[in-house]
């Protein structure tokens, strides 16, 4: 599995989905009953920030969760332009090495990092497309990827509320069925 090579086009996959987002979708529902579009274009635009953080090493600093980044002008083009920075960042084989945190508190291994700053652009780049009807088109390789990363990480997400139950999905579904499925998302959700 090699997520520092996919992870520039599933940043591309998921900011082509942010660049499409209406404004006027943007108090729509998502597959995260806790969250609207907005809430969740607010939150892949603060981790996505982070990540890049992360990669480098770099305290955490900037707004928190309570930001609204969708009242700026130009949100969609900023998370297009960090989603791409945060990827680049990640590019570098040192961001692999060691630890780095997304909070700014205890460290977790680098690897894993990644993987949830890559796992993000998947699973909710998927939440924001199918809250707004857009049809998602994660590369193949992508796909491939986060599946095996998910499949190895999701018991451990789950434990830590990151993810529901798993939604059964036949094993002939569409791979990226089958990752939402995993993930704890029904994939024939609609809004």
């Amino acid at each position: 599995m090699d997520v520092r090579s996919r992870m520039l086009p599933a940043a591309e996959a998921a900011a082509a989905i942010v660049l499409r987002i209406p404004e006027a979708g943007l108090d729509a529902p998502t597959p995260c009953p806790d969250w609207d579009v907005r809430a969740l274009v607010n939150h892949l635009i603060l981790w996505s920030g982070r990540g890049e953080a992360a990669a480098h090493r770099l305290p955490v600093t900037g707004p928190g969760e309570d930001h609204d980044f969708t009242a700026e002008p130009g949100w969609a083009q900023r998370y297009a332009e960090q989603a791409r920075k945060t990827a680049q960042a990640w590019q570098d084989p040192a961001a692999w090495e060691g630890e780095t945190s997304l909070t700014g508190g205890d460290g977790m291994p680098a690897r894993f990092v990644g993987g949830i700053v890559f796992g993000e652009c998947v699973t909710h780049g998927w939440d924001l497309a199918a809250a707004t009807g857009i049809e998602p088109a994660f590369p193949p390789e992508v796909l491939r990827t986060e599946w095996e990363r998910l499949s190895a990480t999701v018991e451990m997400g789950r434990e830590h509320g990151a993810f529901g139950a798993e939604v059964p999905v036949p094993e002939d579904a569409p791979l990226l069925d089958r990752i939402i499925g995993l993930s704890g998302r029904d994939p024939r959700w609609t809004p």
